[in-house]
């Protein structure tokens, strides 16, 4: 005679789990597949070619052969620009990112006592959606010797030089015209950041006698502290990446003092046609915003606070 043992419940629990945990690793998959494959095509792909490239003389018309270390080599010979504009890029990125989350934080907190903060949101943040290449045209025209900024300070009896022309002044002019256009982005993070503050805590704290200042300093940067490391990561990125505002600007002159990586990247590989000298700046900057980014990760451990 034979038995029949109907399933326990735990069993019957336990088939559906398996088979939900299986619904959702699939519908996950599904969803990381599209970037996967994007992250390998145009970002893991040509690093690998890039760190290749580097190793190889590689002109664009003409013969391939094995170069070593040389072109890192001669990055650093005599007569290379790559120096100053490793120099200067450093420069605009210890200048950028500082003075735009100063700015961005102090405007932020103004921004939200307003009742015109939807408003001003959308004009500052206006400068980011309009093309970079627009922008520094437009920029340079404001600086020009007959522009309006030379007008402005000729009504006041005051003289300006030729802003862009000189190496003195050419690099700040163009950390203002960075600084204007990437106000906006940090400037909608942080607002966000203080919309989601939690009532509470500024009402205990404000009953234990924190307020102004004091408040601000001790409970509500700490509680955006996530939002500052988010926001200084991604303009550091993007200020050691810039090319398009110094080159439309003034080409990266007088003189080499706004020429920065991506600039030598560029002209070396479309003007000189030497894909493995160009290569070489590349992959050195790619390693110097790892490290930094690298710093920054392991850093923001000491001072972020998630909870």
């Amino acid at each position: 005679m034979t038995t029949i043992r109907a399933a326990s419940p735990r069993s019957h629990v336990a088939v559906k789990r398996r088979g939900r945990k299986r619904t959702d690793t699939r519908a996950a998959l599904g969803f990381l597949t599209p970037s996967a494959l994007g992250l390998t095509f145009f970002v893991l792909f040509p690093s690998i070619l890039a760190v290749i490239t580097s190793l190889f003389n590689w002109p664009t018309f003409g013969d391939i052969s094995f170069a070593g270390i040389a072109n890192y080599t001669k990055l650093f010979a005599p007569g290379s620009t790559f120096p100053q504009a490793l120099l200067n890029t450093i420069l605009f990125t210890v200048i950028v990112v500082p003075v735009n989350l100063v700015l961005t934080v102090s405007m932020a907190f103004w921004v939200a006592s307003s009742r015109l903060r939807r408003l001003y949101r959308v004009l500052f943040f206006l400068p980011v959606v309009t093309p970079s290449v627009a922008s520094a045209v437009i920029w340079s025209m404001l600086y020009q010797p007959n522009g309006v900024f030379s007008s402005i300070a000729l009504s006041f009896g005051i003289h300006l030089p030729n802003l862009l022309g000189s190496s003195s002044t050419a690099l700040i002019c163009v950390v203002i015209m960075i600084l204007w256009q990437g106000f906006g982005y940090n400037l909608l993070i942080f607002s966000a950041a203080i919309d989601q503050l939690p009532d509470d805590v500024l009402a205990a704290a404000s009953l234990d006698g924190a307020t102004g200042f004091r408040q601000l300093l001790h409970i509500k940067l700490p509680l955006m502290t996530p939002a500052i490391f988010f926001a200084s990561t991604v303009t550091m990125i993007q200020a050691f990446q810039i090319f398009s505002e110094p080159y439309v600007m003034t080409a990266g002159g007088p003189g080499n003092s706004t020429t920065t990586v991506v600039m030598n990247v560029y002209e070396t590989a479309f003007q000189g046609g030497q894909l493995g000298q160009a290569a070489a700046p590349a992959m050195v900057l790619f390693v110097l915003i790892l490290v930094v980014t690298l710093f920054q990760w392991y850093g923001q451990r000491k001072w972020v606070h998630y909870e």
